[in-house]
């Protein structure tokens, strides 16, 4: 469900830019490594907790 509330909240995003003829402030390949190192961030942030985690106890 996650995944169709984000689709659709970013076609939504996308419709509101092309009704107000407003270019995206980066090129697409740009925009998608920066999702890119989002989620691989969003991915390590627990994965270096648990680390640090380890390493304490």
């Amino acid at each position: 469900m996650s995944y169709l509330i984000s689709l659709v909240i970013g076609l939504g995003v996308g419709l509101l830019y092309g009704a107000l003829d407003f270019r995206s402030p980066a090129p697409p390949a740009i925009a998608l490594v920066g999702l890119l190192g989002m989620l691989a961030g969003e991915q390590l942030w627990p994965m270096g907790r648990q680390l640090v985690a380890g390493w304490t106890s």
